[in-house]
């Protein structure tokens, strides 16, 4: 192997004399051997036309001596070894030879055709044919030739030695020293030099190494003495750091790490970082990598950390990629408290603070969690969204502290419903869920239902007594998400209530019909309030006795412009539900007192007056403000204006809205009580509040003359009944719904002041209303009845 160097230069040159000297070599002797042999071919020749010359009488004449002599002659030329003259005839066949037993060697021949010219011309006797050696290579070579070759290949050898002995002490010598240099450098760890001095290319060379081998000795003293620094900063550092290894396993760790953790080095140098990570965040930990992916320089896990002394510790582990030769190097906090604080700022942020259950946030978060459970253990996950019923009236009526008792206690009933694994949480106002996983889901909700509807039985703080709208949707076979399993029991409890309210009713699709015609409709009269679709149409109120016009009532009408008017009744009840019933109220107040300022000023109806609807959810503070700015603006007396309310109204006796009643009727305006006979206490009202129109409901003139005699009987003594104890407390009566003569008849002989229905009037357009009136005036003029 040390004199590889030398056997490659041998091999070079031997190779350069084997492609360029040994062709040339070969050349020259093939081009020797060939010029003898043409002229030996050239000296043959001639002697054959001379032999055939001489041949032609003796073969005519057939004397066999004279021919025999004539070879013999032939064959002692000293190229030839065998000549054969034979005729055509075959008489005639002499060979001469002077081939010795031992030559194995090839001959070559050439034949030449013996003619004889007689007096009938040119006539061919037979053949003379001559053999010759085949000359080899060397055969043609003269003596000067030999000497040109010997000195040739001489040259060769002294130039081949010269560069052989050239090589080895130009080339192969030094080379030799640098390679011990190299070697001792290696076996030895110091920085030998070569002892080697020349102006050519080895001399550069040497001093070229001999230059590197210092500079490399000054960087590993640098080298060596950042290292002792860096080993330093590494342990002196007040900060945990540790590196690892391509298998994750800890390649090295700082004093500090050690005195933070308790652990001695020798026990955890070489151990996997994960067996000191809790089971819990060991698969965090496993995948930080590919939960960091954007992170190409750093790392960053929080994971739980036991230390030797089996305290748990919550750290913070940013850890940079490989360093060198795979290894990483990272840092590790102490984040206990921070964790600590953070984990009560969660809980804060996803409990609510009066019940202690989750919030909105955090069940959010809980469904999503209990959705994939149930797809993990292939459960079914029922929602039960609970709306409380009347809750309102106990923060109206006895304070929003009483009101918060109520839903802590409430609370305490439900906790005692559920199981463990069970969810509740309180999603804002009087609005809460539960999640239950089960195999059969509806079974355990339904359960569930029942006995959350138990827990009302019994009155809450101040003897107040609730009840809840349930809604029950089941994952995955009402919904594939968390959105629409609280989105579907959220539709199945607003059912409920609209079926009735208190109990549970489980989601079908055909809810999702009522959804959208509810969204819809919700659609249609945020555009009727933007668009101005509304319209207040007005209904006349005939005297019984003379059908005079006595007043109007003011009536909600949403007029689409492709589906005209739309039933107002599911309008209200859908208004009243979002909260745009105000909106709408003041639209249609507004328009009814400018329409009726316009009726006014027909002959006759100077006198009217104007009933207008108002919803439990428009008497706010600044109603009354607002009325008398209206009648202002159109110059109505207040006395002209009556207020209809409902028993809803007076039902939550709320202070608020016993207020805004009080100071509308010191305003002027008066009080109607509608659709009276429908409550639970009805006639207690017209005692405690300033009411001056009883409004008798329609279902009760319809079964006046109904054909069943006891059903007509009964409802005949409670309108008489209504209207006597009416007339006593100075209100007025009005029938609503009077459709036929007949039961305008019977009205009449029960007393009652006035009456309202298709008989008389339908609602119309203040227009139409406008045009009729003002033709019933101009046709049959008649008094105006004035409701007192």
């Amino acid at each position: 192997m040390s004199h590889s160097v030398e056997n490659r230069f041998f091999a070079i040159v031997c190779g350069a004399l084997l492609v360029f000297v040994a062709p040339l070599f070969i050349l020259f002797l093939f081009l020797s051997s060939e010029r003898a042999e043409k002229e030996i071919k050239d000296h043959i020749t001639v002697l054959l036309v001379a032999n055939a010359q001489a041949l032609a009488k003796p073969l005519w004449d057939l004397d066999e001596d004279s021919v025999t002599q004539i070879s013999a002659t032939t064959v002692a030329e000293g190229a030839i070894v065998r000549v054969n003259v034979r005729d055509l005839s075959g008489q005639l066949d002499v060979t001469q030879s002077t081939i010795p037993r031992s030559y194995k060697g090839d001959l070559e021949s050439i034949s030449r055709p013996i003619v004889y010219n007689g007096v009938d011309g040119a006539k061919k006797l037979g053949d003379i044919t001559v053999y010759y050696p085949q000359l080899g290579l060397f055969d043609g070579l003269k003596n000067e030739e030999i000497v040109f070759i010997s000195i040739f290949i001489f040259a060769v050898l002294t130039v081949f030695g010269a560069a052989l002995i050239g090589n080895r002490i130009f080339v192969i010598q030094p080379l030799m020293r640098l390679t011990h240099a190299i070697e001792a450098t290696r076996r030895l760890g110091s920085r030998h030099h070569v002892d080697w001095q020349s102006n050519d290319e080895m001399g550069r060379l040497a001093s070229s190494f001999n230059d590197m081998q210092s500079k490399l000795q000054r960087e590993e003293n640098e080298l060596k003495l950042a290292h002792r620094r860096a080993t330093d900063t590494y342990n002196l550092t007040p900060a945990m750091l540790f590196s690892l290894d391509k298998e994750d396993r800890i390649a090295a760790v700082s004093d500090y790490w050690l005195a933070a953790t308790g652990y001695d080095r020798g026990e955890v140098i070489g151990r996997d970082f994960v067996s000191l990570v809790l089971p819990e965040s060991q698969t965090r930990y496993a995948e930080r990598k590919r939960s960091n992916p954007d992170s190409a320089g750093r790392l960053a896990v929080t994971v739980k950390f036991l230390c030797c002394d089996r305290r748990i510790m919550d750290v913070l582990i940013l850890e940079t990629t490989a360093i060198q030769d795979g290894l990483t190097l990272s840092v590790m906090t102490d984040v206990t408290e921070l964790k600590q604080s953070e984990d009560r700022n969660l809980r804060q942020a996803i409990t609510d603070h009066l019940t202690g259950l989750l919030n909105r946030q955090g069940f959010e978060s809980a469904l999503d969690a209990k959705i994939n459970e149930a797809d993990l253990r292939k459960r079914e996950l029922a929602c039960l969204f609970i709306d409380l019923d009347r809750f309102k009236w106990i923060n109206d009526n006895m304070g929003h502290a009483a009101g918060d008792t109520a839903l802590q206690e409430l609370v305490s009933r439900l906790q005692k419903c559920l199981k463990p694994g069970d969810i509740a949480a309180r999603l804002g106002g009087d609005e809460f869920a539960l999640l239950v996983l089960a195999e059969d889901a509806e079974a355990r909700a339904i359960d569930i239902a029942a006995r959350v509807a138990e827990i009302f039985e019994a009155p809450f703080v101040g003897d107040a007594r609730l009840s809840a709208s349930i809604g029950i949707a089941i994952y995955p076979r009402h919904a594939a998400n968390a959105a629409e399993l609280l989105l579907k029991s959220d539709i199945a409890m607003y059912a409920k209530k609209r079926d009735g309210k208190n109990g549970a009713q489980i989601f079908d699709n055909g809810m999702l019909d009522d959804s959208r015609r509810r969204a819809e409709l919700e659609n249609h009269i945020e555009a009727g309030l933007n668009d101005d679709w509304f319209e207040a149409y007005l209904q006349p109120v005939v005297n019984i006795d003379d059908r005079s016009v006595a007043g109007f009532e003011a009536l909600m009408r949403l007029h689409h412009p492709q589906k005209g008017i739309l039933p107002p009744g599911r309008i209200i009840e859908v208004a009243e539900e979002t909260g745009s019933i105000i909106r709408i109220g003041n639209r249609i107040m507004e328009k009814a007192i400018a329409n009726f300022a316009r009726l006014s000023r027909i002959e006759g109806m100077q006198d009217t007056y104007l009933a207008i609807n108002f919803s439990p959810l428009q008497f706010e503070p600044e109603l009354p403000l607002r009325i008398a700015t209206l009648l202002s603006r159109h110059q109505i007396a207040a006395r002209r204006i009556v207020v209809e309310i409902t028993e809803a109204v007076l039902m939550d006796d709320n202070p608020e809205t016993r207020m805004v009643i009080n100071e509308i009727c010191r305003y002027g305006c008066r009080i109607a009580l509608d659709d009276f006979g429908t409550g639970y206490s009805s006639l207690s009202y017209i005692n405690r509040f300033p009411v001056d129109i009883i409004k008798i409901d329609q279902s009760f003139i319809r079964a006046i003359n109904d054909t069943a005699s006891d059903v007509s009987a009964k409802s005949r003594m409670l309108v008489e009944s209504i209207t006597t104890l009416s007339h006593k407390m100075n209100c007025t009566v009005i029938a609503e719904g009077v459709e036929t003569e007949e039961e305008c008849a019977t009205l009449r002989t029960m007393g009652i002041d006035y009456g309202q229905g298709y008989l008389f009037y339908r609602p119309l357009h203040p227009d139409n209303l406008m045009k009729t009136l003002t033709g019933q005036q101009q046709d049959h003029p008649s008094p105006v009845a004035q409701a007192s």
